[in-house]
Formats: C-alpha cells, structure tokens, sequence
C-alpha cells in the first residue's frame, strides 16, 4: 500500500532555488477529496496519481508513469484551468523538499512539501519556509482549479 505523508509551507520572497526546476501541467479528472485522480506532464513523462483522503498529513497515493502523448490526450479531458508550474528540488538537512513555483492563475504562489516517513519525524526548515499550510484545503492542487491563487483576497494570501 502506498501511503503519502507530507508536509506543507509557504515559501518567502526570498527563495532561490540552487537547481533547474522542472516544467510541470497537472489536470484533475476527479477532485472529490475522498479520491482524486490526476494527470501530470513533468518534463517530457506522464504520470497518473490516485490520490485517497488526507488524515493528517498522511494519504493513499499511488502513481504510474503513462506515455507523454497519453498524458496530453488524458489532460485534455480534465477540468481547467490546468495547474502549471516548475518543481524545485531542494535538499536541506538530509531531507528532500519540494518547491512549487505556479504560474498563469496561481501565479505568486510557491509552497514547499516535504514527505516524511511518519507524521512524527523530525526535520529542519529551510530558512526559507514560512507558514505551516499542511491540511488547508484551499492550498492543495485540486483545489486551485476552482479557486487560483489570483481570486484569493489579501487576507487569504496572509498578506
């Protein structure tokens, strides 16, 4: 059984990645929060993700490589906007983050994950992490399709 266990956290204005990042298109055919299913293109490769309801920080999560040109026709059949952005890999501490850049109607949105092996192990933030957003629904992938970052009012963004 795959299980996901992943931590969430707004990213400052100062963040620089040390790295090239990769162009990723993600759409979702299901985004009913007890099971989503999404479609990716990162990079050149497809990939499809089964998703179960979060519980914490954890989740079922399967994935699958499926071929580029697969991915494409499968995008199209999701709901849009599509969610665009480059991935960051930044390993701080012996533990890999992830840092999402979005762009078109998430733009001005970057939010740094990280997967952990239980809920309760330990790990340092990156002087760059700011608020904890873990478990708030209006930060996850799914939900930006239906409400992007650019609809969001100055108290929604934290500002």
């Amino acid at each position: 059984m795959g299980v996901e266990i992943e931590r969430k956290f707004k990213v400052a204005d100062d963040f620089r990645p040390t790295g090239v990042g990769i162009s990723m298109a993600q759409g979702y055919l299901s985004r009913d929060p007890k099971r989503t299913v999404r479609i990716r293109i990162a990079g050149m490769q497809g990939y499809l993700t089964i998703k179960g309801e979060t519980h914490g920080a954890a989740r079922l999560e399967y994935e699958y490589e499926i071929p580029a040109e697969e991915a494409r026709e499968l995008l199209a059949l999701c709901e849009q906007p599509l969610v665009e952005k480059t991935r960051y890999r930044e390993t701080v501490a012996g533990h890999v983050w992830e840092v999402d850049v979005f762009h078109g109607a998430n733009a001005g949105l970057v939010i740094a994950e990280i997967e952990l092996a239980s809920e309760a192990e330990d790990f340092s933030l990156p002087t760059w992490a700011g608020v904890e957003v873990t478990g708030e629904k209006r930060y996850y992938n799914a939900a930006l399709i239906a409400y992007p970052y650019n609809m969001w009012s100055d108290a929604e963004r934290g500002r």
